[in-house]
């Protein structure tokens, strides 16, 4: 049976513009996940203070 990733949510991540697709692992924290991986969120954009 093929898996139907089209209907999967997905997001678009504010470090690198990209989408990315709901993940398992993710289930329970979807509305908090904000990154499309461990490398954009440790170099997430910092708020410029003016």
């Amino acid at each position: 049976m093929a898996h139907a990733k089209p209907t999967l949510p997905t997001k678009t991540c504010p470090c690198c513009g990209r989408p990315f697709a709901w993940r398992k692992k993710w289930a329970r924290v979807w509305d908090e996940v904000k990154y499309c991986s461990e490398r954009c969120r440790r170099t997430r954009p910092t708020k410029a203070t003016p």
